[in-house]
């Protein structure tokens, strides 16, 4: 899933090292949330959202909305 968090993690001068601290994961994580190679939790994408000044639809975009054809 696309994001923003790079964007905004150096607007706020963090290292990816000093995100996943604040965020209680690993940097690994935080650096395979950013190139779209894995997904947050929802708890997770919250969390991120706070420390980073914004809303979790602000951070992330969101995929194309799925349609369902009535039968």
């Amino acid at each position: 899933m696309q994001n923003s968090i790079q964007t905004r993690r150096k607007a706020l001068h963090l290292s990816q090292a000093e995100l996943s601290q604040l965020a209680a994961v690993s940097r690994q994580t935080i650096n395979a949330i950013e190139n779209a190679k894995y997904d947050p939790s929802l708890a997770l994408a919250f969390r991120l959202a706070a420390i980073l000044y914004t809303t979790v639809d602000e951070l992330f975009d969101a995929p194309d909305q799925v349609t369902f054809e009535q039968k």
